[in-house]
Parts: C-alpha cells; sequence; structure tokens
C-alpha cells in the first residue's frame, strides 16, 4: 500500500474527507467524480485531495475506487436529487398524518444504486416519537427501497438548511466549511470575557456558537501569564485586587483600596513585585544587621562583666594574701 495512490474524495460540499484507493486510475485528479463503494452502497463522490501517503492515514484497508463518474452518472445523480426530495415530502406527510408535529426531516439520500434510503431526522421537540412506528408507516408508502432513518442533533439541522448567522454573517459557519463539530463549554466565553446573555453565545441552532472556540487556545495561553480574578497583586500605585483580565492586551484591572480601578500591563505589574521584592529584602537585610548588631553587643558586654569578674575576684584574692602575711 506505500505506493498506492490514495484520494480524498467528498459526499457533500461541505461534509468530511473520506479515502479510497485510486491506483487503477492515476488520471483522476482534484474534483473530479468518481463512484465508490460504502457500508450504505455505490455513492457518487467529488475528489478533494490526491497523491496522500497511505503510510500517514494510519487506517486499516483502505477501498478502491470503483470507477471514474460517467457523464450518464451525473445525469442519475441529478434524477436521485429529484427523488430525495419527494421522499422528503412524503416523510413530512407522514410525520404530519401520525401527528408527530414537532419532529424536522431534515434530509433524504439515495445510494447511487438505489437500494437504499437515508433520512436523516431531528426529533428532541416530541419526545414520544414512536421510530419504529414511524419507519413502518414510511416503508408502506416508499416501497422497493431499504429505508434507514438516522436521528441528528440540532447543529446538523442548522448546518443542513443553512442560512444567516446569528452575528450577521450571510452564511453560517457550519454551512461554509465546517466540516465536524466540536464540544462547547461555557467556560470558553468566560476565558473570552464575552457576555454570557445568552443572545450573544448561542447560535441559530440554540446551542453555544461553535465560534467559541476559534480564538479559545490563544486566549487560554495568553491568560497563563496573568494572575486570576479575585487575587492580590502588588502594583506601582499599591496592592490591589485583581477584577479583570485582559489577555489580549496582556494587561489586567486592578481595585485599589482609596484610588479605585486602574489598569496595569503585565511588565508594570513584574516591576512593581521585583521592587517590592527589593524593599521587603532591604527590611529584611536591616533587620537581620540590627540583629547581628545586638548579638556583638550582647557579646561584648558579656565579655566586659566576664573581665570585671576576674578582676574582682582577682583583688580579693590578693587582699586575702595581704592580711594572712600580717597576721604571720
Amino acid at each position: 500500500m506505500s505506493e498506492s495512490n490514495v484520494v480524498g474524495v467528498r459526499f457533500e460540499e461541505v461534509g468530511k474527507v473520506y479515502y479510497f484507493d485510486a491506483s487503477q486510475y492515476p488520471e483522476l485528479g482534484i474534483d473530479d467524480t468518481v463512484i465508490v463503494d460504502t457500508r450504505r452502497g455505490k455513492q457518487l463522490a467529488k475528489i478533494v485531495k490526491t497523491n496522500i501517503k497511505s503510510a500517514k492515514l494510519g487506517q486499516g484497508e483502505i477501498k478502491p475506487v470503483e470507477r471514474p463518474a460517467s457523464p450518464r452518472d451525473l445525469l442519475l445523480r441529478q434524477m436521485l436529487a429529484d427523488k430525495e426530495q419527494e421522499a422528503v415530502q412524503i416523510a413530512r406527510e407522514t410525520a404530519k398524518t401520525a401527528g408527530y408535529q414537532g419532529i424536522k426531516i431534515v434530509s433524504a439520500e439515495y445510494s447511487f444504486d438505489e437500494s437504499r434510503l437515508l433520512i436523516m431526522l431531528n426529533i428532541e421537540a416530541d419526545p414520544k416519537f414512536n421510530i419504529k412506528h414511524f419507519h413502518h408507516e414510511l416503508s408502506r408508502k416508499i416501497k422497493n427501497v431499504r429505508i434507514e432513518l438516522r436521528k441528528i442533533g440540532p447543529r446538523d439541522v442548522a448546518k443542513a438548511f443553512g442560512g444567516m448567522g446569528a452575528c450577521g454573517l450571510e452564511t453560517r459557519c457550519c454551512s461554509k466549511y465546517m466540516t465536524e463539530f466540536t464540544s462547547i463549554s461555557i467556560r470558553m466565553a468566560k476565558t473570552q470575557n464575552i457576555s454570557l446573555t445568552p443572545s450573544e453565545i448561542t447560535g441559530m441552532c440554540g446551542r453555544l456558537r461553535c465560534c467559541l472556540l476559534f480564538e479559545y487556545e490563544y486566549y487560554a495561553e495568553a491568560r497563563k501569564n496573568l494572575p486570576k480574578r479575585k487575587k492580590m497583586v502588588q502594583t506601582p500605585a499599591g496592592e490591589g485586587k485583581v477584577i479583570q483580565v485582559l489577555p489580549l492586551s496582556q494587561s489586567i484591572i486592578v481595585n485599589i483600596p482609596e484610588i479605585g480601578p486602574r489598569k496595569f500591563s503585565k511588565d508594570e505589574l513584574e516591576k512593581a513585585e521585583m521592587d517590592a521584592q527589593g524593599l521587603v529584602d532591604e527590611e529584611k537585610a536591616n533587620e537581620k544587621a540590627e540583629l547581628e548588631s545586638k548579638r556583638e553587643s550582647s557579646k561584648a558586654s558579656k565579655v566586659e562583666q566576664t573581665q570585671k569578674n576576674n578582676r574582682d575576684q582577682n583583688k580579693k584574692h590578693s587582699q586575702r594574701s595581704r592580711r594572712s602575711r600580717r597576721r604571720k
């Protein structure tokens, strides 16, 4: 497989890339359409990558490309698109007749050999939805094909329907270029100092906006070098509490007693900390010198006292000696 001509293909305009071996068709290039075999049967796909080394993919056996698509295949694909729209309408009417008003029939997709029909739907708004009963009713109306129902989330629904984004962009990011969704958390908004007002952080899908992830890592990395909120820090104007962190400008806003909020850069904080540390070190040095001085003074006083005691003892001894001689 090391010498295989692996190509990456997409089944949708904005979708995940899948890899196939095109060694039998070395003439294939970008934007060429091919027929490939998938677990949902034969499918028409467009090549978006070429000359890929299979060793870098880190996966098992790579299926071969069946053949390049012919003009007849492209015409058949257009006919299938019309049938898919009909299948969507039938599915929506079936859901309405069965009383499932809350479900959304998003799209339908026939396999290229028309042996399978995949219908994607969202059922979050109707907890009483009976998927087995719906499948049975739908199979009675769409015959001679194997029907598969796939439940999708609200983000996939928003991507499939397209339209304007919550931020005002003409095309939603998910419909324009995002090929897969990543988990988004409220922490990402907090890290970037974004307002937690629902309208500010919620997308058209009703979930947290995907764009909260785009710059999150940069903000998270920038915050590592700054003190956290509510921490006491030393500033050029004195000690205060951090009330806001500004990662992009590498600065913080500190509330200083009797002064109020003030903005300081990271460099200013470091200098103030060094100056404060210098004063502390100087005070410690003075205290140490004073203590040493006291020790030396005490030591000298003890030596002087010892010497005085020795003189007194010598004097007393001398007096005793003189008295003793006089008595003799």
